[in-house]
């Protein structure tokens, strides 16, 4: 089954040049999206970080007044800095990378308390309260702390607004706005041992940044003690152009110890504190705390992993003795994805999201029996629930066209579903308290994102967040040199269907000697990532600059990728380094049966983290289907991965029948295989994917005598953050392909 659906737009025969200088260059091709968009408690303001008028790479705080009102700046850096450095800790600076944040400025805010009048702000060390006017007068900015060397992390007010809670030295503090003063709730923090802070497994590979909550009265906090004392330690030296630093990080690689997680209940008013023993030993033990959080009625509970992630445990915690009782149990042979959709109805069942089915839907979980009533049966998977009204109508993301498109339903109480966004597009939501309205981001291939407000009830455009910024995007219209093709190829199984994007070369421009078209294939190949879809990416004004320069841009999802049914998703199990390999081989060999045009000798291969070892990973085969590939931030050897991540998905490294899944995965003893040519990129301070990684296959390669290309960015994270450093990758990489695939 080879099929090309048609084309999202005609193709546009006059193209305006996009140098490379321009993509990285202000103002932004993507305009200035607002970042972190939130509707105000009580609905009367919409809230959102944006880019400052003379850098991309700097955030400042916006409002704006609802329904109709302008946007209006609340909070600039620069006034909060009055001239000085903005202070970042390593600390603070690897949190912002754990969320894939790469500006400075505010880079984080919360509303205090539901009044609509007071936003938190940490920055540069210290905590600020904005008092906004109610008029269009510039807020009032008060400085809570003055000890900016020592940081307040995570904070965030009780419901009421007269108290926020933030982590410093490691220890939970409860400071009282309206007097000044600060108690601690825990004490002995340590190197080794915090409170209230998300360990790095929890951050990176579970998507928990948070490490304490307050229940809804105010009246108690449920904190996380972490202790990383059995947690490995990873020396290794951080390099920058003018000196090296020696970094020693707790980092659980997999068969390792992770750190050890201890939830307390802390009641506000008494100081009384309750430690929740979880079970560690035995068919029940918890390794893993994913989320979280307190019940309407003041009852805690956690969403607890398996060291093996093959069960996925929701535990309602006595908030008397600290004794858990199971809610309901999710077991699934391969893994259990964690999750964020449990809500409350208003008869106190809860929604639940499961794959039981066979693919995402939800579910209706009565608490305290734990049984089960499915309440959706949609023909693709859920992606999310967004929010649940008085009502208990249900908002959530479900994908559709194969998994390309991700709209907005609403499911009413009698079980009707109706959409709230179309087309082929991709959308996401943010929701106000009640559920009534909605911050809706849309964007398509090639089309950057804007934010609406929605009505729940009927769908309405209410109004357009942020301001018009249709300048860069135009320039960005116009640089497009041929339309998108999206298509249906066969996967190596020859049965299953997988998703593919063909962008061709711009009309006229021959970039091979002989006359046809070479190729950049991207892929990404590891578990739920997917490239191929009706949304904006940020790389596609890259793509775009190749399809300038002569090059077919081609795209492809292999099995296992993010939006499908369950079988789809779990393609990865004991695969790791097989099944995507396979994949984007079959994918390449099948291009040129699409577009004779194709020259099946000139194909490159290019991709970042999971797909920099896919990219090395094709180069060192016997059976080359790539004719260069560039491998950036590539794990080269998957025992030196994390814990979560690595053993999910291939198990421990240590147990029967998974050391062969290592051994066949790793990349180091296939270095003698390489014949093609292979460009490696990676930045020194990277503790996502360890430099480690290069640096052993780069000895390894040396070993066998193959010669390979290198770009090492001094410094930088997994990443390589800043426009100077992005600019530096995207030229290396043209460059490499333009000398390996155009000669």
């Amino acid at each position: 089954m080879l099929s090309v659906t048609a084309a999202l737009a005609a193709v546009v025969v006059a193209w305006t040049p996009l140098p490379l200088e321009r993509v990285q260059a202000e103002p932004p091709l993507a305009g200035r999206s607002p970042l972190q968009a939130r509707i105000s408690p009580a609905g009367r303001h919409v809230t959102f970080l944006k880019a400052s008028a003379t850098s991309s790479e700097v955030l400042d705080l916006w409002a704006q007044p609802l329904p109709s009102g302008s946007p209006m700046l609340l909070v600039s850096s620069s006034d909060l800095l009055s001239g000085k450095a903005q202070k970042i800790t390593e600390a603070e600076r690897m949190a912002l990378e754990r969320k894939r944040i790469s500006q400075r400025g505010i880079t984080s805010y919360g509303w205090c308390g539901d009044d609509d009048t007071r936003v938190l702000l940490p920055f540069s060390g210290d905590l600020y309260l904005a008092t906004l006017s109610g008029t269009s007068a510039p807020p009032t900015v008060k400085r809570l702390t003055t000890d900016d060397d020592v940081p307040e992390q995570n904070p965030v007010c009780n419901d009421d607004g007269t108290k926020v809670a933030y982590v410093k030295r490691g220890n939970v503090v409860i400071h009282d706005i309206k007097t000044n003063q600060a108690r601690g709730v825990s004490k002995g923090a340590s190197a080794t041992r915090s409170f209230g802070l998300a360990e790095f497994i929890a951050e990176e590979e579970l998507d928990r940044h948070e490490g304490f909550w307050w229940s809804h009265d105010g009246r108690q906090l449920l904190f996380l003690e972490v202790d990383e004392s059995p947690v490995g330690v990873k020396v290794r030296p951080q390099i920058f152009a003018d000196h090296t630093e020696m970094v020693s990080q707790r980092y659980p690689a997999a068969g390792e110890h992770n750190a050890v997680v201890t939830p307390h209940l802390y009641t506000v008013a008494t100081g009384k504190r309750v430690t929740v023993a979880l079970p560690r030993t035995g068919p029940r033990a918890v390794e893993y705390v994913a989320r979280a959080g307190f019940f309407n009625d003041g009852t805690a509970w956690l969403q607890t992993l398996s060291r093996d992630q093959t069960r996925l445990s929701l535990l309602e915690i006595n908030g008397t003795s600290g004794a858990l009782r199971t809610i309901v149990d999710d077991i699934d042979s391969a893994w259990v994805d964690v999750h964020d959709d449990l809500h409350e109805f208003k008869d106190g069942t809860l929604l639940w999201s499961s794959e039981a089915s066979g693919r995402k839907q939800l579910e209706r979980i009565d608490r305290a029996t734990g049984k089960r009533t499915p309440l959706t049966t949609l023909d693709e998977a859920v992606s999310e629930v967004v929010c649940v009204d008085d009502d208990d109508t249900v908002v959530m993301a479900a994908f559709q066209d194969r998994g390309r498109a991700l709209h907005l339903l609403a499911r009413a109480p009698d079980g009707t579903v109706r959409a709230l966004t179309t087309g082929k597009r991709s959308a996401s939501a943010s929701a106000d308290s009640a559920c009534r309205h909605l911050l809706v981001t849309q964007s398509a291939w090639g089309v950057p994102p804007s934010t609406s407000m929605m009505a729940v009830n009927d769908g309405r455009i209410l109004g357009v967040i942020g301001e018009a910024s249709d300048g860069p995007a135009v320039l960005l219209t116009q640089a497009v040199p041929a339309a998108p093709r999206f298509l249906d190829l066969v996967a190596a199984d020859g049965t299953t269907v997988i998703n593919g994007l063909w962008l061709p070369p711009a009309p006229g421009k021959v970039a091979a000697a002989n006359g046809s078209v070479p190729v950049i294939t991207h892929a990404y190949g590891g578990p739920t990532g997917q490239v191929v879809s009706y949304r904006w990416a940020r790389t596609f004004p890259l793509f775009t600059h190749w399809q300038q320069q002569g090059f077919g841009v081609f795209l492809v999802d292999t099995r296992g990728m993010a939006g499908r049914d369950r079988t789809f998703t779990r393609a990865h199990k004991h695969a790791f380094g097989q099944v995507e390999v396979d994949d984007v081989k079959a994918a390449i060999r099948q291009l040129p049966q699409l577009f004779p045009e194709v020259d099946s000798a000139r194909v490159g291969f290019f991709g970042w983290s999971y797909g920099g070892y896919l990219a090395a990973r094709l180069a060192l085969d016997a059976d080359r289907p790539v004719a260069a590939a560039a491998a950036v931030a590539p794990v080269t050897d998957w025992r030196l991965y994390d814990t979560a991540y690595t053993e999910r998905y291939i198990g421990q490294p240590g147990e029967q029948g998974d050391a062969a899944d290592y051994a066949t995965s790793n990349l180091l003893t296939r270095a003698g295989l390489l014949n093609t040519p292979l460009l490696l990129m990676h930045g020194t301070a990277d503790d996502n994917v360890l430099f480690e990684h290069t640096l052993r296959l780069i000895q390894a390669l040396q070993d066998e005598g193959k010669v390979f290309e290198t770009s090492i960015y001094p410094g930088k994270a997994h990443g390589i953050a800043g426009k100077s450093s992005q600019l530096h990758v995207h030229k290396t990489l043209s460059t490499f392909f333009a000398d390996k695939l155009q000669r």
